[in-house]
């Protein structure tokens, strides 16, 4: 439907969602940069719910929804269910490749009181036990996910978050441009995974 105070509904413009969408959640985050503030705007990365935000300022003139807002949520959940089953198609050309050096650079970073990086856990520990609990090998490609802890939807941000409390490190801003790099390089890492959104974690 159209919100109130918009132009235009989501469906105003893309139609059927199961057709125009289907595969649109397996390529983020990518780089989108508008032709016409190609003159004075470099180009920026974007994660699913950025590129949602933007659609809704840019097309339907209103407010981007806040981060974590249900609202946000629950579109970033349908739209990237209609590719669930398909592989993750991250493209990391020359173009991204700075924005994927980055996010490596902070997977592969020591932060925090517990001077941990994420490399530590995900890649030389999943399987094993912390706390109770098992560790994943920290993919992302089930978010937006029901986390029973949360007991309710969640972004990936917002799991990435809980892993810099966890380990004692500031947490950065949602939205920021690191945030947004590490969620690319997890997606690069996790190679052709298929998209479980919405999954179900603990």
């Amino acid at each position: 439907r159209t919100p109130a105070g918009a132009g235009a509904s989501c469906a105003g413009c893309h139609g059927d969602a199961a057709v125009s969408m289907r595969g649109v959640a397996a390529r983020y985050p990518a780089l989108e940069l508008s032709t016409d503030l190609a003159a004075i705007a470099p180009a920026r990365l974007l994660n699913l719910e950025g590129r949602i935000n933007q659609c809704r300022s840019r097309h339907q003139g209103l407010a981007p929804w806040p981060a974590e807002s249900q609202p946000l949520l629950g579109i970033s959940a349908y739209v990237a269910m209609q590719s669930r089953g398909q592989p993750l198609q991250v493209s990391v050309d020359a173009a991204i490749q700075p924005y994927w050096e980055r996010g490596r650079a902070l997977y592969l970073q020591r932060s925090g009181q517990m001077n941990l990086a994420c490399t530590h856990c995900h890649d030389r520990h999943w399987g094993d036990k912390l706390l109770g609990e098992t560790i994943s090998q920290g993919h992302g490609n089930g978010y937006p996910a029901y986390r029973l802890e949360w007991q309710g939807l969640g972004s990936l941000q917002r799991r990435l978050r809980a892993c810099q409390s966890g380990i004692r490190a500031e947490m950065l801003p949602f939205g920021s441009p690191a945030l947004v790099e590490l969620e690319l390089f997890l997606a690069w890492r996790a190679g052709t995974l298929a998209v479980e959104t919405p999954a179900v974690r603990r």
